[in-house]
């Protein structure tokens, strides 16, 4: 594995250590260099309780690795959350900079009425 990967993994780690203290909701977010993908984890760990990625027909329109494809996405996951009954959350970056893609993604959820 690479030392960007190693680093990043290790910040991720530390992350959701914090929020399994606090036993939250939490809102992952993994991206690709072509995708990027959000779900909501129960507290314990062991269920997927929304999900929105660019991969999902309805979900993208045109390029699919850029800012306004996050924000699109960011949307999605708050209305999907709505739909299940969640509206606080805990934030996961899976050790990303909170920049770009990731950024977006975060400020449309919060605008879509995630609370985090």
């Amino acid at each position: 594995m690479s030392a960007k990967r190693t680093a990043r993994l290790r910040r991720a780690k530390r992350t959701r250590a914090k929020i399994g203290e606090l036993r939250m909701n939490r809102l992952c977010v993994y991206r690709s260099p072509r995708h990027i993908y959000a779900q909501i984890i129960s507290p314990t760990g062991n269920q997927v309780l929304a999900s929105a990625s660019t991969v999902e027909k309805e979900a993208h329109s045109g390029a699919t690795g850029n800012i306004a494809a996050a924000g699109a996405i960011g949307k999605l996951i708050a209305e999907r959350a709505k739909q299940v009954g969640i509206e606080e959350v805990a934030f996961d970056r899976s050790g990303y900079a909170y920049h770009g893609r990731v950024k977006a993604l975060a400020e449309a959820a919060r605008e879509g009425g995630l609370k985090f």
